[in-house]
């Protein structure tokens, strides 16, 4: 499998389903398609095409092999404890608060992010777009389900970050899951956004994009961290993963760090 190969069926699959993942960490992209083909037992890339282009259904199990889900509720608690301390005091300041959650995953963000915005009360002001490449996660993003064998990790992230209630009142148990309160999604929107080819599509006063950069190459990145750049009203926030930083961007200059060891900053320019 040669690096012209799979820039090949990566052209292939944008023209045949609008995905574009030319910008993608190509070490990451060959080793995810390994991994799948050894999955599905293809022993060619050939046999991969044929499998992704005889009916979208295939490429759908393709995608979520490709796409990055990997996430969790109050991953990084100290990031929600700054976000609680040093930027939802300021945010509280507007009447109407509008926040990005781009790359949202299967929606363990989101909830932290919303059980934040609740203890704060500043939930019902607040309206939420979670977006994702991928329309399958993000189905299951506003559903608020997941498995009851991660609720004591999740449960000890809440408290790390700042949780004043019990963490179990803001779900039902139901055989093996955990339902989280649908109340707090009610001002959530759903929907598909591809950060590779897709434009800016309102003006935030928070986008958090966390962990999704470091699988981009540094032209993808610099045309994602241009369309939040365009996307924040000025002094709004972006917040990045523990690993992806502003530093080497030509707009590096227009922010500053509200919290460099979490990665938020803070639109000045």
């Amino acid at each position: 499998m040669s690096a012209g190969e799979v820039a090949a069926l990566i052209e292939q699959i944008y023209a045949r389903y609008g995905y574009d993942f030319r910008g993608y960490a190509r070490a990451s992209v060959h080793r995810r398609i390994r991994r799948y083909m050894a999955q599905k037992q293809l022993h060619s890339l050939e046999a991969l095409r044929r499998a992704l282009f005889a009916d979208s259904y295939s490429f759908e199990h393709f995608l979520q092999e490709l796409t990055v889900n990997v996430t969790e509720m109050f991953r990084d608690p100290a990031f929600f404890l700054s976000l609680r301390t040093k930027v939802l005091p300021l945010l509280s300041t507007y009447p109407f608060i509008k926040i990005w959650d781009a790359g949202c995953s299967t929606g363990e963000e989101l909830f932290s992010l919303a059980i934040l915005l609740q203890e704060e009360g500043l939930l019902e002001r607040t309206k939420i777009y979670a977006t994702d490449i991928n329309q399958k996660v993000l189905r299951q993003a506003k559903e608020g389900i997941f498995s009851v064998a991660h609720m004591a990790a999740y449960t000890a992230g809440y408290y790390a970050a700042g949780g004043r209630r019990a963490f179990s009142s803001y779900y039902r148990s139901y055989y093996g899951s955990v339902k989280f309160d649908a109340a707090l999604v009610r001002n959530v929107v759903c929907y598909p956004h591809n950060l590779a080819t897709d434009f800016s599509f309102n003006e935030f006063h928070l986008i958090l994009c966390r962990n999704v950069l470091i699988y981009f190459d540094r032209g993808l990145q610099e045309r994602v961290l241009k369309l939040f750049d365009e996307s924040l009203v000025n002094l709004g926030y972006l917040a990045l993963g523990k690993k992806e930083t502003l530093a080497l961007s030509q707009l590096s200059h227009r922010y500053d760090f509200v919290d460099k060891d979490n990665r938020i900053y803070r639109k000045t320019g």
